[in-house]
């Protein structure tokens, strides 16, 4: 068993490291205060390669592997988690379903871009009565002659108002439930489709999200992705590899936590002693130092079963079930360690203590990847 990371790795980690303390950690306060999308840190994400990690080069990304992007966005999601989540949607919830059931044409027109930083995109799954049930879609698909006409609506939709390109689902056979929904491929800026207001949100503020409305929307033949009735599969597989993607976001939520709080507690001192000196502090310290590095060995694990074909659904969902308690935990202890100061927007932890929640929201709730777990302990001991 080699916990070695590979040159390729270690350069990219280290890119990315520096790339986040030197310039995403400086205007994360900035960014969460004023709920402004980071376009500066997007332009700079792809010109280092950061918005397609996984992708080929020979469709505009870096060519290297799924580890790869772990450690960079833990390394981005450290600095500012509304930046990781911008990073984690466009390379796991766009890049990758085009990547691995688009066709050549459709590599070529939006995956190059996309990959490439030239473009920005979203992933319309949810609904306002379609979330963890991903089969209550009721967004719908209807064929008129060469082309298709969608109506309906998608909710919590990260990137939208700022995308351009939305991987969307819609059901184009009711009767047949999940073997009725079909995955398409939209510019953002085709007739009928508009974006709501952005949301008003707890956490990563800098992260648009907002409604998806289309109005007969009106899409050629290829705008479909993959099969018709495929889209629920393309949806399911796509969230696996998503579910990592987040779990390392909630992996470097956790690490800022703990960083943050292991250097207050080293400044702060009470009776006499830093506070780190005491055994209350210092038990937590050690709690929260030994999660993330449990969080960081399961989303590596679930990266790598990827990287190598293996079957890694349950892995990425372990991941992300265990990264999103841990980076709730850790923000919970380390406000605890800053005490009244931990409460205040002076200090980084209250922003923390906001964009953990949401880990254990999208892509999947704790309780779904709980469900997913058991599900796979059920057939594998069956």
């Amino acid at each position: 068993m080699n916990f070695e990371l590979t040159e390729e790795q270690q350069m990219l980690q280290t890119m990315a490291r520096d790339f986040a303390q030197k310039e995403v950690l400086p205007k994360a306060p900035e960014i969460d205060q004023n709920h402004r999308h980071p376009a500066e840190l997007v332009a700079r994400m792809a010109e280092l390669g950061l918005l397609g990690v996984a992708v080929p080069e020979a469709y505009g990304g870096s060519g290297m592997d799924n580890v790869c992007y772990v450690l960079a966005m833990e390394e981005i999601s450290r600095a500012c988690a509304s930046t990781g989540v911008i990073m984690s949607v466009n390379n796991s919830l766009v890049c990758d379903p085009i990547l691995r059931f688009g066709t050549e044409a459709q590599k070529k027109e939006f995956l190059t871009p996309l990959a490439s930083g030239k473009k920005l995109g979203c992933f319309a799954l949810s609904e306002p009565e379609a979330g963890s049930d991903a089969a209550a879609q009721r967004t719908t698909a209807v064929r008129d002659g060469d082309a298709w006409v969608l109506q309906g609506t998608k909710n919590w939709i990260t990137n939208g108002p700022v995308a351009d390109v939305v991987v969307l689902f819609a059901m184009n056979d009711r009767e047949a439930g999940h073997r009725g929904i079909s995955a398409f491929i939209i510019p953002m800026d085709t007739p009928g489709v508009r974006c709501g207001e952005p949301d008003d949100k707890l956490g990563i503020r800098g992260s648009k999200s907002s409604q998806i409305f289309l109005d007969d929307a009106r899409l050629p033949a290829d705008a479909l992705l993959g099969e018709v009735g495929g889209g629920f599969k393309v949806a399911m597989s796509t969230l696996d590899g998503g579910r990592i993607g987040i779990a390392a976001q909630a992996l470097g939520i956790a690490r800022a936590c703990l960083e943050d709080a292991l250097d207050y507690s080293l400044q702060r001192k009470t009776f006499n002693k830093p506070i780190v000196k005491h055994q209350a502090i210092s038990f937590k310290l050690a709690d929260m130092a030994t999660e993330v590095d449990a969080a960081r060995l399961l989303t590596l694990r679930a990266a790598w079963l990827k990287d190598n074909g293996r079957p890694y659904s349950k892995a990425a969902a372990m991941a992300k079930l265990y990264a999103s308690d841990v980076a709730n935990r850790a923000a919970r202890e380390a406000i605890q360690i800053f005490g009244g100061n931990g409460y205040v927007t002076e200090y980084p932890v209250e922003r923390h203590f906001r964009d953990a929640k949401i880990t254990e929201i999208y892509e999947g709730t704790s309780e779904i990847q709980r469900l997913v777990i058991s599900g796979h302990l059920v057939k594998e001991h069956t």
